[in-house]
């Protein structure tokens, strides 16, 4: 744990930010419409995806729990895509989690934007 607090460990601590987030990025983003995993890697992009090989994973992972399924179609620019459509169950997966986010965010923020400022706080 203290390793993780070092300075210059700021990439592992941005992974692992990314990597509890990210699933409902994925969901947040099929809850508009259905993509493709090249697709939803390039909106994603380079804050919250490093590569495809993060991506495609979690898509599967998704899949085996049933939050989304999978579809093939046609492309006009090369081989049939897969495309992914969030399910119920991942919709009710999303909605549990935006007021947790939300509030945690918040708190986090909160803590961030006010350091420093209670009684006897050491600098």
């Amino acid at each position: 744990m203290l390793q993780s607090m070092v300075a210059g460990s700021a990439p592992n601590q941005l992974a692992q930010m990314r990597k509890g987030a990210l699933e409902y990025c994925v969901l947040a983003l099929l809850s508009h419409e259905d993509r493709y995993g090249f697709e939803l890697a390039r909106l994603l992009s380079d804050d919250l995806v490093t590569s495809e090989g993060t991506l495609y994973p979690l898509l599967a992972r998704l899949r085996r729990d049933g939050l989304v399924e999978t579809f093939w179609q046609e492309s006009t620019q090369g081989p049939p895509r897969r495309y992914y459509r969030i399910t119920r169950e991942g919709e009710r997966a999303l909605d549990t989690f935006l007021p947790q986010w939300k509030s945690f965010r918040d708190a986090v923020d909160d803590v961030l934007a006010h350091r420093g400022e209670r009684k006897g706080a050491r600098r």
